[in-house]
């Protein structure tokens, strides 16, 4: 991880300004979380393909990737990529009322591998790098237990340890959008990349429901 003394000096001036309005929800994927709305940012590799999912879940309002967990401020794409920034690849999520987080969370951990350090599959790097950056003490708490309960199972299974970090998200730099090209990126590229080297396991979560295709 680089320090912050060695990371890019970035810009003040955001990346991303007047993006066009989601592709497939609608929604503006800049606006703050309105009334009874709650933001929480999922970082588990390429977030082409986590984006995709994320964007299907009931409850979800919006959504955008961008960069979070680093020193840089407004990095670009590229900048991220060198591992100059300290950020990782970062999924913004905007949902509806608390009863929609358990379901985000299980297929948060589901669709990527939380054992893996700083690398999904044959992306490899801290840009990489599985976690959860928070903005309530709800999503703090189950965040918590869902990645203690997971490890549990994915111990029992003879699998790794998680690495996720699970960080406030107002103990961070924030959250910078990363270019309006990266933005729903499987809408505009349908066969574009996606990156989900699972751990095969189900993760236990209350009141998430069950998952499809993942």
């Amino acid at each position: 991880m680089v320090s912050p003394e060695a990371a890019l000096p970035g810009r003040a001036e955001p990346i991303l300004v007047n993006p066009a309005r989601h592709l497939k929800l609608g929604t503006d994927i800049l606006a703050p979380a309105a009334h009874g709305q709650f933001e929480i940012f999922l970082a588990a590799g390429c977030y082409w393909g986590v984006e995709e999912i994320m964007w299907d879940l009931p409850g979800v309002v919006t959504t955008s990737v961008g960069f979070m967990g680093g020193f840089t401020p407004n990095p670009t794409y590229g900048e991220v990529c060198t591992g100059l920034t300290g950020h990782t690849e970062t999924v913004r999520v905007v949902y509806s009322g608390a009863e929609a987080l358990p379901l985000i969370l299980k297929t948060f951990w589901e669709c990527h591998d939380p054992t893996s350090l700083n690398a999904q599959g044959n992306d490899v790097g801290t840009q990489y790098r599985s976690a959860i950056f928070t903005t309530t003490p709800e999503q703090s708490r189950l965040a918590l237990d869902s990645r203690a309960a997971y490890d549990r199972v994915l111990g029992d299974a003879g699998q790794s340890p998680i690495v996720t970090e699970i960080v406030d998200a107002a103990d961070t730099t924030g959250y910078f959008s990363a270019e309006e090209d990266h933005q729903q990126y499987l809408i505009k590229v349908p066969n574009g990349y996606r990156c989900h080297a699972k751990t095969g396991m189900a993760c236990p979560m209350p009141g998430a429901g069950p998952l499809a295709g993942l």
